[in-house]
């Protein structure tokens, strides 16, 4: 081998080692299940809750001074668009003075922690990784320019407190559990107007403000009783259901036509 040779081969080899170092194997690896994987609510659903659990797995024992997890869970609901309207008073009365367009947003969020997000995280964290509602994209229509805004800006503000106070947005910094160093669970709850739809999880593990690794899974909400009968009739068979609303109106237009010739 000539001395050219030899020292390209030590070059590689070098890189290679610091390729090793730069990116380490990932030591933990998340196991997460919920309670049910599809929910069915009724006409007089008036809500109830789902149980997330799970544990952390290591690739090797761990040390004896095992650093204290943190976990952040983030539930994401059916995204659709919604529109948030300013009221002004004017001339005794209230009327709507501006609105912003919101989207394909979550008609539900909430996030969950074993402790507040300030602590588990520093800011840059928290953006890259949308760690809590504050932190979580929610785009609006601005214009003609489609973006999401600071935090603190009035109809963002707004929309997350009206959607707080129909319990579809939430945020707990306690909910999450750990039973051991390495066993978890959190309650989902899902108020009576939970939306119908598919639901995403997203389960962050950190350790030492950085992101360790992250796994996720879902649910689903599903309507049953008559009033979804009717909207999947309308929705599969939309011509024949058609006929027969048609026929319906006419045949109670026709009753009624008799009922006040009697009279």
């Amino acid at each position: 081998m000539t001395r050219r040779a030899g020292s390209t081969l030590t070059f590689a080899i070098a890189a290679l080692i610091g390729l090793a170092l730069a990116c380490p194997a990932q030591a933990e690896k998340l196991i997460v299940s919920v309670s049910n994987a599809r929910v069915t609510v009724t006409p007089n659903y008036s809500g109830g809750e789902l149980v997330l659990f799970g544990s952390v797995e290591r690739d090797s024992p761990a040390p004896v001074e095992l650093t204290p997890y943190d976990l952040v869970v983030t539930v994401i609901g059916p995204r659709t668009d919604m529109v948030t309207r300013r009221k002004e008073r004017k001339f005794g009365i209230w009327i709507n003075s501006d609105s912003r367009q919101f989207l394909m947003v979550p008609s539900y969020l909430a996030v969950f922690s074993n402790r507040p997000i300030e602590a588990i995280a520093a800011p840059d964290v928290r953006r890259r990784q949308q760690l809590g509602i504050r932190h979580t994209l929610l785009t609006q229509r601005i214009g003609t320019d489609y973006a999401d805004v600071v935090a603190d800006d009035q109809f963002r503000t707004a929309f997350v407190r009206l959607r707080e106070e129909r319990e579809l947005y939430a945020e707990d910094p306690a909910a999450v559990k750990f039973l051991t160093p390495t066993l978890f669970r959190t309650g989902i709850p899902l108020p009576a107007e939970v939306p119908i739809g598919s639901y995403e999880v997203h389960i962050k593990l950190l350790g030492n403000g950085e992101l360790l690794t992250q796994t996720e899974t879902s649910f689903e909400i599903a309507k049953v009783g008559f009033e979804q009968f009717v909207a999947n009739a309308a929705k599969q068979h939309g011509i024949i259901y058609g006929l027969v609303t048609a026929l319906m109106a006419l045949a109670t237009g026709w009753m009624a036509s008799i009922v006040f010739r009697r009279d």
